[in-house]
């Protein structure tokens, strides 16, 4: 991985860090990640009008994935519902890479190196160490499922997105249409698990959900671009230095408690990280 796709993709973790907490801020979560899914819509919309149609082998990639999108949005903000940011978010982000490396080393044919192996597993014992607080502090264990089945959909997703836009060549047009077709899946859904009632929200909160869906197309798109040009389970797990970025801004602005475990936890998560770059 290039200096420049290590930068781009720590912006990118940054976005993504900042998105989440502005949806697990919001007072009703599947209306905040409603109204993610609207702005998403708009701007893939915007950005695909640029680019050529996307080619038939580009859609069987782009339609498993707005359905595992779907199941990731769903996921989340159930999970945001049971627990603080500072906790769910460190475990659905980070169990995702393992689940992704395993997949990689086994199917695909990326290069990947001890010392980014030995980076990615120390980033896992930093989400275990997160996820331990769940049950030592007295939390809502209700999280955990949540938590784990949005990992699962990350890890499913960074995976097609990946592969789908190597064969599609242009990834902001990929993420483009992927964005609209993630709202078309996930709008009928949430109607269907919480009725029309999540549709509501007054003119701030969908400023408020707009900048949360530049943010997060931001941080998206440069992702998929990054693994058009590295190795897809290290962008991955590069990805979720977001965690970090999450415990700190939730820490500093939003008051939650940071105790030994989850600064540990951080700790080890930098130092897998700095792993990957040796």
């Amino acid at each position: 991985m290039t200096i420049g796709v290590f930068l781009a993709v720590l912006m990118a973790a940054l976005l993504h860090a900042g998105w989440n907490a502005i949806i697990k801020t919001g007072l009703n979560k599947q209306t905040s990640m409603f109204l993610l899914s609207v702005g998403h819509a708009l701007i893939g919309a915007g950005v695909a009008v640029f680019y050529p149609f996307p080619a038939p082998e580009v859609w069987p990639w782009l339609l498993a994935s707005g359905l595992i999108h779907m199941a990731y949005q769903l996921f989340l903000a159930y999970a945001y519902e049971q627990g603080d940011l500072s906790r769910v978010y460190p475990i659905a982000r980070g169990a995702a890479p393992m689940m992704v490396l395993a997949v990689s080393l086994l199917f695909l044919a990326d290069t990947i190196s001890a010392a980014e192996i030995g980076g990615i597993l120390v980033l896992g014992a930093g989400i275990a160490l997160m996820a331990r607080g769940v049950l030592t502090n007295g939390e809502s264990r209700r999280l955990l499922p949540f938590a784990l089945g949005s990992a699962l959909a990350t890890a499913g997703y960074t995976l097609a997105d990946g592969l789908g836009a190597r064969v599609s060549g242009q990834p902001f047009a990929y993420v483009g249409w992927l964005m609209v077709l993630s709202a078309v899946f996930y709008t009928p859904a949430v109607i269907a698990l919480k009725g029309r009632a999540v549709l509501r929200a007054d003119a701030r909160t969908w400023g408020v959900g707009m900048v949360a869906a530049a943010a997060s197309f931001a941080a998206y798109a440069i992702a998929v671009w990054a693994m058009t040009l590295a190795p897809i389970a290290l962008v991955g797990a590069m990805r979720e230095t977001s965690i970090l970025f999450a415990v700190l801004i939730v820490w500093r602005f939003f008051g939650e408690r940071m105790d030994r475990g989850k600064a540990l936890a951080a700790v080890l998560i930098v130092a897998g990280v700095m792993l990957t770059r040796l």
